[in-house]
């Protein structure tokens, strides 16, 4: 009897141990579990954080953009002011001017004041008259028997000009080709 008393305690002890073991486990594996979790709750997190940071650096970079497109033309727009006021009092002389020679000097004035303006500010004419017709410059708007046979596939007239703005075209010059 005594040889069955411990073998039943160490048989409960055995299986006490064993559900300490299990018990041990069981938590190990909840912690691996919460530690699971909090991992996919914190990058969870840090998405949504980069995300939302993301889309306010897009919306202020759009905005400041904006803000730049509507402000560009505003130094322009500065300088064009005193061609502005020469014009205005050019109107207000011409009322009560009798020499067509002076108002035509005051147009021409203004005229190369504008001009040297807008070339301060980068914007050049095209010179397409006599040059090789160039489809990536010119838009042809007609085309005419060339005067000689030198002037074939050239612009024999620049109906409208075209102008560069820092060696970009912005308007295509419309010109007569000769064929």
């Amino acid at each position: 009897m005594a040889e069955e008393k411990e073998i039943n305690e160490q048989e409960q002890e055995t299986t006490q141990e064993g559900q300490a073991t299990e018990a041990t486990e069981t938590v190990a594996e909840e912690k691996k579990e919460l530690t699971a979790e909090e991992k996919y709750a914190e990058l969870n997190d840090r998405f949504l954080r980069l995300y939302a940071e993301f889309d306010n650096f897009r919306k202020r970079t759009n905005k400041e953009k904006i803000d730049l497109i509507s402000n560009a033309n505003a130094g322009v727009l500065v300088d064009m002011l005193p061609v502005m006021d020469d014009f205005e009092r050019a109107i207000l002389n011409n009322e009560s001017a009798d020499d067509i020679a002076v108002v035509k000097e005051g147009f021409h004035l203004i005229f190369n004041k504008l001009k040297n303006t807008l070339e301060s500010k980068g914007l050049k004419p095209m010179q397409a008259k006599g040059t090789a017709f160039d489809s990536e410059l010119h838009e042809a708007i007609a085309n005419i028997p060339a005067p000689s046979k030198g002037e074939k596939g050239k612009v024999i007239e620049d109906v409208e000009k075209g102008y560069y703005l820092n060696d970009k075209v912005i308007r295509f010059a419309k010109v007569v080709v000769g064929q």
